[in-house]
């Protein structure tokens, strides 16, 4: 009975739009909460602080919410058409990460997961369910891995032998008792392309990251002004970084994403470095409406604008990076000054 609902299950998220499925116990990840503990207390996890306010659910599955009795993780693919690192051999232009240049998935991944959710609790009157994408203390990459839907890889972040590294995670949890799968093997073996591409050296061993200085962190997560050591290796990256997944060899397994809401907006593909240092509150919100980029706000975002401006080697920008050294917010004006100054040197 329980297995013949799980394949049912399957069959009703890929009609939804996923392209994997898999099934884990909340409590199958005993050394989950040690892992983040090593992580925070090392620091690593840098201006999150959520990570260590909320490690007892987020170490934890089980006691998130008690009642369930599985975890249903699912993945959908957003594999770009073009190449995904084509853009920084232009340093004049932004560079935004895959993932961003469209519609935000959370939304698109969310609905889906009701949907899967939904079925699930006709099939199963009187079940509970609570889904997640990004919205609530659950570690999405080792909850997948342990459900069987790939290994995280040395740059810890999820492959699959099939999807290869371009797809994002969402969770059902649920009080149904569902079969769960086997986790999948490492079969990254001696490659360790992924750590070699990193600009920043954000990997300090295999399978550890310090967030500190990953580029995707420094562009979304930190508030303020960037180390100026490692502004030169942001490059031309303004919000996240492809680095790491882009060279991973697993990807020549992946299909295109189908879902057109991922493909790239043309106006967010490789766009100049003087239109986006122009945007002031309003024209930003208006740019990216409906897209992730949105959340960090205008003035985080012109501060990335600023350290491309100064790692673009063009001359030509300067006059947009001493518009910059007067801009009213404090952090965008520093990095207005630096790319000045860089431009200049």
């Amino acid at each position: 009975m329980k297995r013949a609902l799980k394949d049912r299950l399957r069959d009703t998220a890929l009609e939804a739009g996923f392209s994997a499925m898999g099934v884990m116990r909340p409590g199958s990840v005993p050394e989950l909460a040690g892992r983040l503990r090593e992580f925070v207390e090392a620091g690593r996890h840098g201006q999150m602080g959520w990570m260590a306010e909320r490690m007892h659910w987020r170490g934890d599955p089980a006691a998130l919410w008690p009642a369930a009795r599985s975890v249903v993780m699912l993945a959908e693919m957003y594999t770009p058409a073009a190449d995904p690192l084509a853009g920084l051999a232009r340093p004049e232009r932004g560079n935004i990460s895959v993932y961003a240049r469209n519609r935000d998935y959370h939304d698109i991944v969310k609905k889906r997961l009701k949907r899967v959710g939904r079925w699930l609790l006709e099939q199963a009157p009187g079940a509970g369910i609570k889904v997640f994408v990004d919205t609530a203390p659950v570690m999405e990459k080792p909850l997948a891995a342990a459900a069987g839907l790939g290994w995280q890889g040395k740059h810890t972040n999820l492959v699959s032998r099939e999807l290869g590294s371009w797809f994002f995670l969402g969770a059902i949890f649920t009080t149904v008792e569902l079969e769960p799968d086997a986790p999948e093997a490492d079969h990254c073996g001696s490659c360790r392309a992924c750590l070699d591409v990193c600009p920043t050296d954000a990997f300090p061993a295999p399978y550890q990251l310090d967030a500190r200085r990953c580029i995707s962190y420094l562009t979304i997560e930190h508030r303020g002004p960037v180390d100026e050591a490692l502004r030169p290796g942001l490059g031309n990256r303004i919000y996240g970084c492809d680095d790491c997944l882009a060279v991973c060899p697993w990807n020549k397994f992946a299909a295109t994403a189908r879902e057109i809401r991922y493909a790239a907006r043309p106006e967010l593909v490789a766009p100049k470095l003087e239109d986006l240092a122009g945007l002031d509150d309003a024209g930003f919100r208006a740019l990216f409406s409906g897209s992730p980029i949105k959340r960090i706000g205008r003035d985080r975002f012109v501060r990335n604008v600023a350290y491309a401006v100064g790692n673009s080697g063009a001359r030509r920008l300067l006059p947009v990076a001493q518009r910059l050294a007067g801009d009213a917010d404090e952090t965008v004006a520093d990095a207005g000054r630096w790319a000045a100054a860089r431009l200049q040197g």
